[in-house]
């Protein structure tokens, strides 16, 4: 029996993909990935005989794919861009190969969160302006409804996912001062990075100019401007 290895793929850049997650790909006999996030070089790089791109295929056209290979003994990789806990879908995958009695592990990736930050040049967390980072993503085809409002009036660093078609309706709907800084991130770690900067009050006609309509985050609170948003130096190397 083979084993199915669920693998962040990263953010983009294909040096950003873990050891153990490279180590896999290259070992691969099945690779299933989603081709519309993932880095082509990645997909290039695996040994797999067999490559199956997930865009537009249902679970029930992908798991049995994995559990008919698995089966017959195959290392089967399922690339996830990013790490796969966030937006993966991947706990469904999960339940589906445990009822055919499929093993599985799954292997971190970085998150495009980070490469987010790292593009920006600042922490999500930072002391004197927010100690606390919220995750979270706009209503919409899949998700019925959501707490933006609410989320919004505590001190932490916001990140919206999924909203990059939709930055006017987030930014109405944020209970925080206009001149609180916002930032969209576009492609973060890919060649065609786009940083855009500003506040709340400017922050969806900038990315609507510049025009940003996917992949891309959306980042609200003053991580984004330390110096001009109380920041103290931590006491960690005081």
């Amino acid at each position: 029996m083979g084993k199915v290895w669920f693998v962040g793929a990263g953010p983009g850049a294909p040096d950003l993909i873990t050891v153990r997650g490279m180590e896999l790909l290259a070992r691969a006999d099945i690779l299933v990935y989603a081709g519309s996030l993932v880095n082509p070089a990645l997909v290039e790089r695996s040994g797999a005989r067999v490559k199956v791109d997930s865009w537009g295929k249902s679970l029930e056209e992908i798991v049995p794919l994995m559990v008919a290979h698995a089966r017959e003994g195959a290392l089967v990789v399922r690339l996830h861009s990013g790490d796969p806990a966030l937006y993966g879908a991947v706990v469904e995958q999960m339940r589906l190969l445990e009822e055919e009695g499929i093993e599985y592990e799954v292997v971190p990736g970085v998150s495009s969160l980070f490469a987010a930050a790292a593009a920006l040049r600042t922490q999500f967390t930072l002391g004197g302006v927010a100690d606390t980072l919220i995750v979270t993503r706009p209503a919409g085809k899949t998700l019925g409804q959501d707490e933006i409002p609410e989320l919004s009036r505590h001190t932490a660093t916001l990140v919206f996912f999924l909203g990059a078609d939709r930055i006017d309706e987030i930014i109405a709907r944020l209970e925080r001062p206009p001149s609180t800084p916002a930032a969209v991130v576009y492609h973060a770690s890919w060649p065609d990075e786009t940083v855009i900067r500003g506040t709340i009050s400017d922050i969806a006609g900038k990315a609507r100019e510049a025009g940003i309509t996917r992949s891309a985050l959306l980042v609200v609170g003053g991580v984004i401007d330390p110096a001009g948003s109380g920041h103290r130096r931590s006491v960690l190397y005081s």
